[in-house]
């Protein structure tokens, strides 16, 4: 093996596929901001636009920063192809809309992000493709009765959100590649590859919201979708005409006879992005790539945090349940254990007895942690996902979802994991008082933060993580 391949995630994050410009000499990678590209020659141009060439034409579906990106979140993930969009939900469905068309199905679990369940129950109906979901507790028996000639597609989370419930991959991979059929992961919970990766458990396609962890400052919006170049287009051929016509979908010679195992990726950035606009810009891409040279540190004092956080309030007379993957208790704690190998979550979530007024006013009390739709950030965020993320499904499809009224969902960040839980506490002591008529709701913002000071935790010492219960 090459030294670069056997760095490590650490460095990787750092120094992963620099940028690759001769006559550049910065340390960070530059925000190239040109709309389009100068050609030497026009058969330079020919050559570019008839991809027989590699080279930037046009930053709607190429830019150098955003390249740079696209190679750092593929020597994470250990893929082999990529295409950054604008967003996570970009993402998710212009995977599906490469994949399938009107007439088509797909196959999903149920526990998702809100965003992604409206897209496949009330988006993708619209477009006439069927969404078959799961049932929680799924077998090869259930998956079987859903799949079809017309089944473009498995998809799952990594981590579903907010249920917090893990996929089997071994189950799922080996069900739908046995009926030629690739799986789609929403990875957006494994941190960039940090917590899991996907691809190591036989994941065709990756897809992040780099928004979150990965940019993990609340600062850019960003998805990527990564290819892991292992499908076998060729023996589905039937199954997928898109990727055996040209790159604009038409007879010809195909892309999979020219370009192999790129295939999907090329068809999803001349075919999908291109006409579909989810660019992401040079801005982001930079935004998005300092945040990922902290990843590592990020996740691991998170994770620590969540788990301190998470015991603390399981002791509290006031809290009715905790949800962490972590505690024996939890349905998807042993599967997190079999994958999840540099530890489980940075996110949980409890209940509150009193239910969702409780809730409310816990959340209206805190003064460090903040009231915000995001999770993955370096501050600590906490929600009531009923009454905010996922209002707007029906009450059914939230509870089927595991959305329930008294769920609170904290995603805990880097701060010292005492002044989470001393904020914790004293709007906890707050509930025992009247409510005032002329109280102010939300947060006070967030004060300064110690950072990792050597404090002794409630379960673990100096920064090692508590054990699982």
């Amino acid at each position: 093996m090459t030294e670069k391949a056997n760095r490590r995630f650490e460095t990787i994050q750092i120094h992963g596929d620099e940028y690759s410009s001769e006559d550049n000499r910065s340390c960070t990678i530059p925000i190239d901001t040109s709309v389009s590209f100068r050609f030497h020659k026009s058969a330079d141009a020919v050559q570019v636009f008839d991809l027989s060439k590699r080279g930037f034409s046009y930053s709607r579906f190429g830019n150098p920063t955003v390249e740079a990106f696209e190679k750092r979140i593929l020597a994470l993930e250990g893929g082999e192809h990529a295409v950054a969009v604008a967003t996570g939900a970009a993402a998710v469905l212009m995977t599906v809309l490469a994949l399938a068309k009107a007439g088509d199905n797909i196959i999903s679990t149920r526990s998702l992000y809100c965003g992604t369940f409206h897209q496949f129950e009330v988006l993708l109906p619209n477009l006439g493709i069927q969404t078959r979901f799961l049932p929680d507790d799924y077998t090869a028996k259930d998956f079987r009765a859903l799949v079809d000639s017309n089944t473009k597609l498995v998809f799952s989370e990594s981590i579903g959100n907010p249920r917090l419930t893990l996929p089997d991959y071994e189950l799922l991979v080996g069900e739908a590649h046995s009926a030629g059929i690739p799986v789609a992961i929403d990875a957006t919970f494994t941190a960039g590859g940090f917590f899991c990766r996907p691809f190591d458990h036989g994941v065709d396609i990756i897809v992040h919201s780099a928004t979150k962890w990965i940019g993990g400052h609340g600062t850019t919006l960003g998805g990527v979708v990564i290819d892991s170049g292992k499908f076998d287009w060729e023996q589905n051929a039937s199954r997928f005409p898109q990727l055996h016509a040209t790159e604009d979908g038409k007879p010809g010679t195909s892309l999979w006879s020219r370009f192999g195992s790129e295939a999907f990726a090329l068809y999803l950035r001349f075919n999908q992005l291109r006409d579909y606009g989810s660019t992401l810009s040079a801005q982001a891409a930079q935004q998005l790539l300092i945040g990922m040279e902290t990843l590592s540190l990020r996740c691991e004092r998170q994770a620590f945090n969540a788990m301190e956080v998470a015991i603390w309030l399981r002791r509290h007379p006031k809290i009715a349940w905790v949800s962490h993957l972590g505690f024996k208790s939890h349905p998807s704690h042993e599967i997190a254990k079999r994958y999840n190998k540099n530890g489980l979550s940075s996110v949980f979530t409890f209940g509150i007895r009193g239910g969702a007024p409780a809730a409310l006013r816990l959340i209206d009390g805190l003064r460090l942690i903040i009231n915000a739709a995001n999770i993955g950030d370096s501050k600590s965020i906490i929600g009531h996902p009923w009454s905010t993320t996922h209002r707007q499904l029906e009450p059914e499809d939230r509870i089927a979802g595991g959305v329930t009224e008294d769920l609170i969902r904290l995603s805990a960040g880097t701060e010292n994991f005492l002044d989470i839980i001393d904020d914790l506490e004293q709007s906890l002591d707050a509930l025992d008082k009247p409510i005032q008529k002329s109280s102010t709701n939300g947060v006070n913002g967030v004060n300064g933060l110690n950072g990792m000071n050597g404090t002794n935790g409630v379960n673990g010492v100096n920064g090692v993580a508590a054990p699982y219960e």
